[in-house]
């Protein structure tokens, strides 16, 4: 019985190893679009990430002709949202945390654009993960494509005058 058990764990461990090894690069990819970090200096992106995949891992035997990447992306997705709901008390206001190509969107901007160009999730797939209509994830990507083709001349940062006082 416990040969059995132990082949069993070792053929899980090899086959969530080979998923790793096929899937991981394109995962850490969308997951640094996410976080709007760069490709060098990718913390948050890799932690998402692990997390992510350590969730796999945890169901590994229960997906049952369920596609790994699928559910680990919806993992990674759902995990970036409610981390960005925690940390800026709003999905949809912070933008620009450190400088990757996404920096000038909101996080639910950079989420619908992941999910929807990069991954090629569909527009009904994206609003049941996020709990948004069809129509909603379409205005929200044509927004954000618009914010990155044609991005606002940002005004420059005014310096503080000191006043003084007539003597």
């Amino acid at each position: 019985m416990r040969e059995r058990h132990a082949s069993q764990e070792a053929r899980r461990a090899r086959d969530f190893e080979a998923f790793v090894a096929g899937a991981a690069g394109r995962l850490l990819h969308a997951a640094t679009l996410l976080t709007a970090e760069t490709q060098d200096d990718n913390p948050r992106a890799r932690r998402l990430l692990t997390l992510a995949l350590a969730e796999t891992y945890a169901s590994w035997d229960r997906l049952r002709g369920d596609d790994p990447y699928d559910r680990t992306r919806q993992r990674l997705a759902t995990r970036f949202a409610r981390e960005a709901w925690h940390r800026h008390g709003t999905f949809g206001r912070q933008r620009g945390e450190r400088g990757g190509i996404l920096a000038g969107l909101s996080p639910r901007e950079r989420l619908m654009l992941v999910l929807r160009l990069y991954e090629g999730v569909t527009e009904e797939q994206t609003g049941a993960l996020l709990g948004l209509p069809a129509e909603r994830v379409r205005a929200i990507c044509a927004r954000a494509v618009a914010t990155l083709l044609h991005p606002q001349a940002r005004p420059a940062p005014t310096l503080p005058v000191a006043k003084v006082a007539p003597s």
